[in-house]
């Protein structure tokens, strides 16, 4: 993926300043819920919502597999709706997802086309995925695994991720390559 030019330096500043403001360290854990809390932003699971708006949210409750989180916006209020079946560790990184968006000042879109099919900018997906997942797992941290020799099931554990975004934060990263490489020095 290509991102736009500036843009892992302007993520890896939002990642300095959110915890910064949280007072947590650039290797501490983080609960996407409290960076939530902080920011004003309501997260509910999707069981919450049958029986309410259901013709809206049938798509989600049909595809419930498919589904992870989105964020619903009246004005300027976002919400942050989840889906409980995935892992505690799954769930982090789906509202850390969508907590990149409003971070990042992405511009609502409708979740659905006129068709009813998911809608989507692959882009600002990509720029969430991207933040979401280093707000979990900033660099200091990757490469803090790594040097501890801590296998990818236990970091993602201890930082409350699945062990697909810890693999995806220590490649990015180049913690393993970089680690090698300080060590052979």
């Amino acid at each position: 993926m290509n991102y736009r030019r500036g843009f892992k330096k302007e993520a890896n500043e939002i990642v300095n300043e959110v915890r910064r403001e949280l007072r947590i360290s650039l290797v501490a854990q983080l609960d996407a819920h409290v960076l939530a809390d902080y920011l004003g932003i309501e997260v509910v699971p999707l069981r919450e919502f049958r029986g309410i708006a259901e013709e809206g949210v049938f798509y989600f409750h049909r595809h419930t597999e498919l589904f992870s989180a989105l964020t619903v916006f009246d004005g300027t209020r976002r919400l942050i709706v989840h889906n409980e079946r995935h892992s505690a560790g799954r769930t982090n990184a789906n509202i850390a997802h969508e907590l990149a968006h409003a971070l990042l000042f992405h511009e609502p879109t409708p979740a659905l086309d006129s068709e009813g099919s998911r809608s989507w900018n692959p882009d600002i997906e990509s720029e969430a995925v991207w933040l979401g997942a280093a707000l979990l797992v900033p660099e200091a941290a990757s490469l803090q695994v790594v040097r501890r020799g801590v296998s990818i099931e236990a970091a993602a554990t201890y930082y409350g991720v699945s062990e697909s975004v810890m693999a995806l934060r220590l490649n990015v990263t180049g913690a393993r390559r970089r680690i090698a490489r300080a060590n052979r020095r």
